[in-house]
């Protein structure tokens, strides 16, 4: 175990929406340390879903991150030689950060032309409750209810 939590990185806010948590996203796609493209792609997915949606933006990629975030999540644990699914319920952070990694990861796996595209195609699927990055926190969910039994396992 560690002597002491490390301390937690300020992250500066995104210079359009002023908002911590679109820097974190970003930080979350970039790849090969490449921030002003991630950026570039963030804002281009950004004014794709203002154009299709009609609605602001920014609202519409909260609601989705809002939708994909997973409350619960199961966790191997071994106790007399078996190893049990427990479900145990998740920090905020961590919610955020899981949620934010499935949108990405979704977006990725889509089939279009351009990053940015596929990206404002998933955040409109994610904010009406459809899409990969949706199903995946419901099979979560449905993982950790059927796994309900072992609850009292839990640390």
């Amino acid at each position: 175990m560690r002597k002491r939590k490390p301390k937690k990185r300020i992250v500066a806010p995104d210079p359009r929406y002023g908002d911590t948590l679109v820097t974190q996203f970003v930080n979350n796609m970039m790849l090969q340390g490449k921030k002003a493209v991630a950026f570039e792609v963030f804002y281009a997915a950004m004014d794709i879903v203002a154009e299709k949606s009609g609605e602001n933006p920014y609202e519409v990629w909260k609601k989705a991150i809002n939708n994909v975030m997973p409350q619960v999540e199961v966790r191997s644990r071994r106790i007399g030689g078996a190893t049990f699914q427990i479900p145990t319920e998740i920090r905020p952070a961590r919610k955020m950060s899981i949620g934010m990694k499935w949108m990405i990861k979704f977006a990725r796996q889509r089939s279009g032309k351009g990053m940015a595209n596929r990206l404002s195609a998933e955040v409109l699927a994610a904010a009406k409750g459809e899409g990969a990055a949706v199903k995946r926190k419901e099979d979560t969910h449905k993982m950790a209810e059927s796994n309900r039994a072992f609850a009292h396992f839990r640390v």
